[in-house]
């Protein structure tokens, strides 16, 4: 159809004009370099925009081996200037916790009926899951669903908890989560390039402290083996781990 070849072509014509400026990009700095987080950071900013606000991340390799239970690392942490992403929080509880709930700002509450929903239609209409202790046993049945997404709710990332009140606070003031994944790297965002400098510097290392006290007691050897920064149309620049002030 002629509408499906006009799609291809533009869809075509944009990969092309990112990989144009992507390659602008990469040969505009040396990407063996190893720097510091601010200089890493004024790097990054002083990229060719994209025609929206890119998010940026940070990028850990670790020394751990997550295949074992005592070298997993994760955590959570409310970053201090926040994602520059306010989170649709969906929350699993009943009674007088639904109407805590409601009221600290979740944006939407339930219980079976959510979980149902999620089940039957494959609604992701959320960001963040925030479940009490004894929602847990209906939760527990979509972990084949959330898990995936990492949208799981957990006691060590705090949203397993009564306190709804302080888990919603810290969700919507831009609370991040950071796992490993199987090849033993952890990826986060850290804010939008829209951010200063100084915002995004001092999430960065927020993080980095963040993750650095969550180093299992069984890791040995270096425990950060690469750390890079990268927004989302731009190459990565890698900062020197032995910068990283721990």
């Amino acid at each position: 159809m002629k509408w499906e070849a006009e799609s291809r072509k533009y869809h075509k014509e944009e990969r092309m004009k990112r990989s144009k400026r992507y390659a602008e990009i990469a040969q505009s700095y040396d990407k063996h370099e190893l720097v510091d987080v601010a200089t890493a950071v004024k790097q990054i900013k002083s990229f060719n925009n994209a025609k929206f606000d890119e998010t940026v991340e940070m990028h850990f390799r670790l020394g751990v081996d997550g295949r074992h239970a005592d070298q997993q690392v994760r955590g959570a942490m409310v970053l201090p200037h926040g994602t520059g992403k306010t989170k649709i929080v969906l929350v699993f509880a009943k009674g007088p916790k639904a109407e805590e709930a409601t009221a600290a700002g979740a944006d939407f509450v339930g219980a079976e009926d959510m979980a149902d929903k999620i089940r039957t239609e494959n609604w992701f209409g959320f960001d963040a899951v925030v479940a009490t202790p004894d929602m847990m046993g209906v939760v527990g049945r979509l972990g084949k669903i959330l898990g995936p997404r990492g949208l799981m709710p957990n006691p060590k990332s705090g949203t397993v908890t009564m306190d709804l009140t302080k888990a919603l606070a810290d969700i919507k003031a831009g609370k991040v989560e950071y796992r490993l994944d199987k090849s033993n790297i952890i990826h986060c965002i850290i804010g939008k390039k829209s951010f200063t400098e100084e915002q995004l510097v001092e999430n960065a290392n927020a993080l980095i402290q963040a993750i650095a006290k969550a180093k299992p007691a069984a890791a040995k050897g270096q425990y950060f083996r690469s750390i890079t920064i990268a927004a989302t149309m731009s190459p990565g620049v890698k900062i020197n781990p032995a910068t990283v002030t721990l």
